[in-house]
């Protein structure tokens, strides 16, 4: 279901998501509104859904993530049950960060951060791999990060 945002909606939500830790004085001095009228419009954009959550980046090579690996996924077989209990599996991993379940020749895909190879290798073999539901992995090694970005464009006037 997709909500109309008129031009006060997209710029709440595009000053939010270049710092999401503005206060809401500063946030209705950006936007042009009043204080009230900011945090009811703010209020309004949480309640209806289209804001989820606030949050803190954090950079992971600073934690010591070294390394990032994406890893396509196939169950055997592959029915509701197995998709749940593969989800409930994967629930218990923070270092699996995204999952993604997709069409074509693999089932899901897996973003995972790890310290170094031998931990990936390690999480891969001793975690992941030891699902009854999982039939194959195939990974692809992170090199470098050319673009990162969690911005969603708001400025169109269709969203």
């Amino acid at each position: 279901m997709t909500i109309h945002l008129d031009k006060t909606d997209r710029a709440i939500l595009k000053e939010l998501q270049q710092d999401s830790s503005i206060s809401n004085l500063d946030l209705s001095k950006q936007i042009g509104l009043s204080p009230s009228a900011c945090l009811a419009r703010t209020k309004n954009l949480v309640e209806s859904g289209v804001i989820t959550g606030f949050t803190t980046l954090v950079d992971e090579k600073k934690l010591g993530m070294e390394v990032t690996a994406f890893v396509l996924i196939n169950l055997s077989p592959l029915n509701r049950d197995t998709i749940a209990a593969f989800l409930k599996d994967i629930s218990r991993y923070p270092q699996i960060q995204e999952c993604y379940s997709l069409t074509g020749s693999h089932d899901f895909l897996l973003k995972i951060v790890s310290r170094n190879m031998e931990s990936y290798r390690n999480f891969l073999i001793d975690s992941l791999m030891k699902s009854s539901t999982v039939s194959s992995a195939v990974t692809s090694m992170v090199m470098g990060v050319e673009k990162y970005s969690t911005y969603l464009p708001v400025e169109e006037e269709g969203l």
